[in-house]
């Protein structure tokens, strides 16, 4: 007698027969059975359920809170997409293709591209973990990679743009050169944030929204006449039209608007400017004025390591450093000569 399961799954014997290989009808109605009744139940879990609980993770509460607004948009852009499809289906081979097509509406934005692909990756790893689902095809290797060290705010780019430029947001400007805050970190300095040192010199201590890390940043007197001239009885150093604390998307674009009508246009240019290069500027400022990683640490609130591979990414050679390496050059020549 021949006894027939299924392969590798016990308790599943469906049939015996006197024959090898059974011809009759009655087998083959076995055997469809036997593999409709061993067939692993499918869940009832939505994708979008899946996304809604991914935020709860404590990976994710691990992330700075500006992280976290970032992945939020990608994870509810992923909802609208594949929300109401059932969470198995990206552990069959052509979900993957679907994403591809998914994410392909923001290749022409290297950066808006990799955002997609990664939130992706980390939802469906983690969904996984979770047992959510068994495994998944969609895992997207980083292709955005920034590389704007050499874009920096001259002196002749910041007056061109206060010459036009209305007062409010040429605040925003220098105030954004001098600190080299971030955007989001920026529009929300307040007065208390500014304190006098036993020296009477006076510095800005914030914490960063990014990294939860405080900045000990130096007053300038560009940064000094900004907070100086704040109206009495104003709380935030810098205001827009309307007299409210600016917010950090709202400043950017007035600064993007104010730039392009100073004639800092990218056509002009060869490349684009942005709020986000006051940061480099501030930075390759530092390092031209001799700051070590150590200063870098304490003014921008890295930790040394960051700080020491920002000081790699920034060390651009403009055309004023290779003035003055010509000059030491022709100095070391003369000494020869004389010796």
């Amino acid at each position: 007698m021949y006894y027939f399961s299924l392969r590798g799954r016990k308790r599943t014997g469906f049939y015996k027969s006197s024959q090898k290989l059974p011809r009759e009808k009655e087998f083959h109605t076995a055997y469809i059975v036997a593999l409709q009744t061993a067939a692993p139940k499918k869940s009832e879990t939505l994708t979008s359920t899946l996304v809604d609980d991914y935020p709860s993770s404590p990976r994710y509460l691990l992330l700075a809170s500006r992280t976290q607004e970032d992945y939020r948009l990608w994870l509810d852009r992923f909802i609208l997409e594949f929300g109401q499809d059932p969470v198995e289906i990206f552990e069959e081979w052509e979900s993957l293709r679907e994403v591809n097509e998914w994410r392909d509406r923001w290749k022409n934005s290297p950066k808006q591209y990799y955002y997609a692909g990664t939130v992706t990756t980390l939802l469906l790893n983690w969904g996984v973990k979770q047992g959510r689902i068994r495994r998944h095809h969609c895992s997207f290797e980083k292709v955005y990679k920034a590389d704007r060290a050499h874009i920096t705010w001259t002196q002749d780019f910041i007056n061109t743009f206060l010459s036009v430029a209305p007062d409010n947001i040429g605040r925003v400007l220098i105030a954004a050169t001098e600190t080299g805050l971030r955007p989001a970190d920026l529009v929300k300095l307040r007065r208390f944030d500014v304190e006098t040192l036993s020296s009477g010199n006076r510095r800005l201590r914030v914490v960063t929204k990014k990294r939860g890390i405080f900045a000990h940043i130096p007053v300038t007197p560009k940064l000094a006449e900004v907070i100086d001239t704040v109206p009495k009885g104003q709380e935030y150093l810098m205001v827009n039209a309307s007299g409210k604390p600016w917010t950090e998307r709202y400043a950017s674009q007035r600064l993007s608007h104010w730039k392009n009508k100073a004639g800092l246009t990218e056509e002009r240019l060869g490349y684009s400017l942005h709020m986000h290069d006051c940061r480099g500027t501030a930075t390759t400022r530092l390092l031209e004025a001799g700051a070590d990683a150590i200063q870098l640490a304490t003014v921008f609130g890295w930790n040394l390591r960051y700080a020491t591979q920002m000081m790699e990414v920034y060390a651009v050679v403009g055309s004023d450093k290779t003035d003055k390496i010509l000059e030491l050059v022709a100095k070391a020549e003369k000494n020869v000569v004389r010796t």
